[in-house]
């Protein structure tokens, strides 16, 4: 390397002057023929004279050369021996070929050869062995041992097979990430269910005792946890608590919500709480907002759990008791004179439900209908599909001439900045028929039964829902009564109203309360006929014969869960498959009841159905479906049995 280095500077110089004496010896020569050959002469051995120095100059150089490699390799061996930092080398099968000094420190039971990376550190050979050697050397892997952490960094040795791994003590630097994140604040609201009922129904000289043992339980809980607690109203508290106590209360499934249900009450329901609680926000007021919004939600599903909002999830605990019906109308009162000026600012009104429109849907668009021509608005019914199930209430709506029924393309082309938007029997955008339109007007009004979902519609300016109602139409029945003192409703929206309010209760079986049965009765007085309505309901042979074939099909576990499924299609397979899991519920046994079948698009629909003891509400969200504790339903792509299948998965995950 030298020689070729010397030759490279020199050889140029000596050409130019070996031309240039080369040239004054022949002009001697021409003058002077004994002085030119003197000349060549002299040339000669003044060329063989550099040649020999450029070559032992080369030679010397090439030593120092080689000298100084010998001792940056040597120093190379030295620093990696005596590094500071734990260094081992692998190969390709994990096996620990070298280590430095500090590493036989660190790890003095490893043997070379013998001792896989494995066992030192618990992680798989091949986490070292990237498949990408581009940015390896900006990969690393954590890992914990000997009561230190170590950030391993990965090298890639002249030899594919063998990596260098260099250990980094993150030891402190971790313990500080993991304080930051177990001192990081969260908050929370806390809601003691329907505490004004509890109150009323408790003998005046039991109240105050009543109360002390709500608040002492409450306090005790938070306690367990160091949270600072405040009470801001008789029933309703705020917590702050750091992150790693809020982990403690996710692994106990928030023990108060089971506690505080052993307090005797003299009412006939137990105490429940409800709490909201805000975690990992960048900022006080936004941990506030994720608090606030999940006591909403927590609300909003019938109370009795637990909602925990973070920044990109929801989590829920509980629910396991039932809503509990409100015997106060004064909500529905006040959504009927807050829903009057808001239809008579609006140029025009349309209703809309969900997808493929069950008895419920229609009954409470029929009702909404009515409002606004009461107002002498001009009003229209979004419906695109629906199943055959609804054929006839649908075609005697028509008959009628009174209803304005359109499409979701005659609808966007109806709506304007000043329509008032009206949802009923669903409050998430992607199940309503046109969510386009909820883009298109800041006018909107939600009626729902259903418990709230984290991606409810936004900002809506009148929102009413009651998770304890039996039906939407339930709620419009009530609405009804309020909006004019004349007799309000014609008796095709009274039938239809008490058709949906019978769908959804399985003709008053399950979901029946007090003022399901008074909004039934108010609608009997204004003409709804038991005998037509019942004509709605009426089903063919095949549809009959499709639904004893689930029923048959029907496999029941230990656990008391009836499960069943068909391949088939059908148009109506939503209301059989509904109808099926209602039949299993009355079989002796059987706790909860899912059934899942194909409509005519191809969808999986499921139906699920308790007895209470389960909430089918929480396993079918799981699925991207909802409802409520005891009746729920979801549409999947997956087939019918790979459906069910994930239902079992699920049952199996919540009883561990």
């Amino acid at each position: 390397m030298g020689k070729n280095f010397l030759e490279k500077i020199i050889e140029p110089i000596l050409r130019v002057n070996l031309v240039i004496q080369v040239i004054l010896a022949l002009v001697l020569t021409y003058l002077n023929v004994k002085l030119g050959v003197v000349a060549f002469l002299i040339i000669i051995v003044l060329a063989v004279y550099y040649r020999k120095y450029a070559e032992n100059k080369g030679h010397q150089l090439k030593e120092y050369a080689d000298n100084i490699t010998e001792e940056m390799d040597d120093s190379s061996r030295q620093f990696v021996a005596e590094n500071p930092l734990p260094i081992c080398m692998i190969d390709r099968d994990g096996a620990i070929l070298w280590i430095n000094h500090k590493f036989r420190t660190l790890f003095p039971q490893v043997e070379l050869f013998n001792t896989n990376i494995q066992v030192v550190t618990n992680v798989k050979h091949s986490e070292f062995l990237p498949e990408d050697e581009v940015d390896a050397a900006d990969s690393y892997v954590t890992v914990s041992t000997a009561n230190k952490v170590y950030r391993i960094i990965t090298s890639r040795m002249s030899d594919s097979d063998t990596r260098l791994l260099y250990w980094q003590d993150v030891t402190n630097w971790e313990t500080l990430k993991s304080l930051y994140r177990d001192e990081r604040p969260c908050t929370a609201y806390l809601s003691v269910d329907n505490y004004d009922d509890l109150v009323a129904a408790t003998p005046d000289n039991k109240r105050s005792e009543l109360a002390a043992q709500i608040e002492k339980m409450i306090r005790q809980w938070a306690a367990h946890y160091n949270a600072s607690i405040l009470r801001y109203s008789r029933y309703q508290y705020h917590l702050v608590f750091e992150t790693r106590y809020y982990e403690k209360m996710e692994m106990e499934k928030f023990s108060i919500l089971d506690e505080i249900r052993n307090i005797e009450t003299e009412a006939d329901f137990p105490v429940s709480v409800s709490i909201g609680v805000g975690v990992g926000a960048k900022s006080y007021d936004q941990l506030d907002e994720y608090a606030a919004a999940a006591m909403d939600l927590a609300l909003g599903r019938g109370g009795d759990q637990a909602v925990i909002k973070k920044m990109n999830s929801v989590e829920y605990y509980g629910g396991r008791l039932q809503a509990i019906e409100k015997r106060n109308k004064g909500k529905s009162r006040i959504m009927a004179h807050a829903l009057r000026p808001q239809i008579d600012q609006a140029s025009n009104v349309i209703i809309m439900g969900h997808k493929r429109p069950d008895m419920d849907c229609f009954g409470a668009s029929l009702g909404i209908h009515r409002m606004a021509v009461i107002r002498n608005k001009t009003a229209a019914v979004v419906i695109n599909g629906r199943p055959e199930s609804l054929d006839r209430i649908y075609d005697k709506a028509v008959g009628t001439g009174m209803y304005n029924f359109v499409s979701s393309e005659q609808a966007l082309d109806m709506v304007n900045k000043d329509t008032l938007l009206v949802v009923v029997d669903t409050h998430r955008p992607k199940l309503t028929e046109c969510p386009e339109l909820l883009t298109r007007t800041e006018k909107i009004v939600v009626i729902d039964h259903h418990r709230r979902s984290e991606d409810a519609i936004e900002n809506p300016m009148l929102t009413y829902m009651e998770s304890y109602a039996s039906s939407a139409s339930e709620l419009v029945a009530e609405i009804l009564q309020y909006y004019t003192e004349k007799k309000s409703i014609d008796k095709m929206e009274a039938e239809a109203l008490l058709a949906g309010i019978m769908l959804d209760t399985n003709h008053f079986s399950v979901k029946s309360g007090v003022r399901t049965f008074e909004a039934a009765g108010w609608l009997r007085r204004n003409g709804a006929d038991i005998t037509n309505v019942r004509q709605f309901f009426r089903i063919d042979v095949s549809f009959f014969k499709q639904k004893a074939a689930l029923i048959s099909s029907a496999q029941i576990t230990g656990e008391g869960i009836a499960v069943a499924w068909t391949e088939d299609r059908d148009a109506n397979m939503q209301v059989i498959a509904a109808q099926a899991a209602d039949e299993l519920l009355t079989i002796k046994g059987v706790r909860a009841s899912f059934v899942a079948g194909i409509n005519s698009q191809g969808i999986t629909v499921i139906s699920g159905r308790s007895l209470g003891e389960l909430n089918v509400q929480t396993i079918l969200e799981k699925m991207g479906g909802g409802g409520h504790l005891t009746t729920a339903g979801a549409q999947v792509v997956d087939p019918p049995a790979q459906a069910i299948m994930q239902i079992e998965d699920i049952i199996s995950n919540l009883n561990k």
